[in-house]
């Protein structure tokens, strides 16, 4: 019998390891190595949601931030959405990320969690959370494509990644990415490794939520009408 996609998700993120170089100043976090209750919390939601082998649209990310997926484990995903919409209740955490608000405020509407994990799987080129320390010794979220050395080093580790995500049975003619700075690099490397079709761009959720909130309903209006017409 063929492996639900839960079983391949869950496998992927309990194999899920960055050891290559990073540039100075550059650290890599792995939630399901740091957090055993990270791996408990993920394998319920994926099991909740993806316990199947439909295939389903791929809405691909940036690479998780240190309060959402990088705590959780779920991708846009903070502790108090986790609880709130997913039914997962998580312990040894509890995290407020700004993207997972806006995110599930737009599931919501789209139909509730069940009807659009069915559809739709969300996953980040870099699945792991990137974090930079700044001059005053702190550490802040980072992108991927923050420094073009960061870009190289992880470049090759990203097509992999995208591989496997792919290989869980993900539809490819088209693909939605959110963030435009995002699509740019994403664009480079479907030249490179030709894992996509048709790439649909739709504005990251931070950017919505912290600087577009009072336009919020016309982002989501127009995530769905996007969404709809991948399906």
């Amino acid at each position: 019998m063929s492996k639900s996609i839960a079983n391949k998700v869950i496998e992927f993120n309990t194999q899920l390891h960055y050891s290559d170089q990073l540039p100075d100043g550059y650290q890599v976090l792995n939630p399901y190595m740091d957090n055993p209750e990270t791996m408990d919390v993920m394998r319920q939601f994926y099991y909740k949601f993806y316990n199947d082998s439909n295939s389903r649209k791929f809405i691909v990310g940036i690479n998780p931030s240190r309060h959402g997926a990088g705590v959780t484990g779920v991708p846009f995903t903070d502790t108090k959405r986790l609880e709130s919409e997913c039914g997962i209740k998580m312990d040894s955490a509890h995290t407020h990320e700004i993207s997972s608000v806006y995110m599930y405020d737009m599931i919501a509407e789209y139909g509730g969690t069940a009807t659009f994990y069915k559809q739709f799987y969300i996953n980040s080129p870099f699945p792991l959370a990137i974090v930079r320390k700044t001059k005053e010794g702190k550490w802040l979220n980072a992108n991927y494509y923050d420094d073009s050395k960061l870009f190289e080093l992880v470049k090759d580790f990203m097509i992999d990644s995208l591989k496997k995500h792919i290989s869980l049975g993900l539809e490819t003619e088209e693909v939605c990415i959110l963030g435009k700075k995002n699509a740019q690099f994403i664009h480079k490397l479907n030249q490179e490794a030709k894992l996509f079709g048709n790439l649909k761009v739709l504005e990251h959720p931070r950017y919505i939520q912290q600087y577009k909130s009072k336009e919020k309903q016309l982002y989501i209006d127009k995530y769905i009408l996007t969404l709809n017409h991948l399906l």
